[in-house]
């Protein structure tokens, strides 16, 4: 699934567009020069090519996201673990805790996570 790809400074620049959206492109751009450090033209370019990849619409200079931040995200997470733990769930979770501890409310969510999940599969 190749089309939710997205590289870091893309991804940057989408987060900037899921927190201020609609804005208009020059507000973009001001809003990437502190952030980003972008001068005009990169600001622009690289919201050009999202725009042509189906990630971001600027019509009449108002850029609005064509995809959600958490599609996106979900993407990202499932190739990691493909990619990197051979889409074993548990081996990412033990590689990503290490030595950390959970929190009572972090595990409280990572069980509910998980109950919903069962649910849903035996819910097919």
């Amino acid at each position: 699934m190749e089309e939710w790809k997205l590289y870091d400074a893309e991804y940057r620049l989408m987060e900037i567009v899921w927190e201020k959206e609609p804005l208009s492109s020059t507000e973009l751009y001001k809003a990437c020069l502190p952030r980003l450090g972008w001068k005009k033209s990169t600001t622009y370019t690289v919201l050009r090519k999202l725009c042509e990849r189906g990630f971001l619409k600027n019509e009449a200079s108002l850029v609005t996201s064509l995809v959600k931040k958490e599609d996106v995200q979900r993407y990202e997470s499932q190739a990691v673990v493909e990619k990197w733990f051979d889409r074993s769930l548990p081996r990412f979770v033990a590689a990503f805790l290490g030595e950390r501890k959970l929190s009572e409310e972090e595990a409280e969510e990572l069980k509910r996570l998980i109950d919903e999940s069962r649910a849903k599969r035996e819910g097919e």
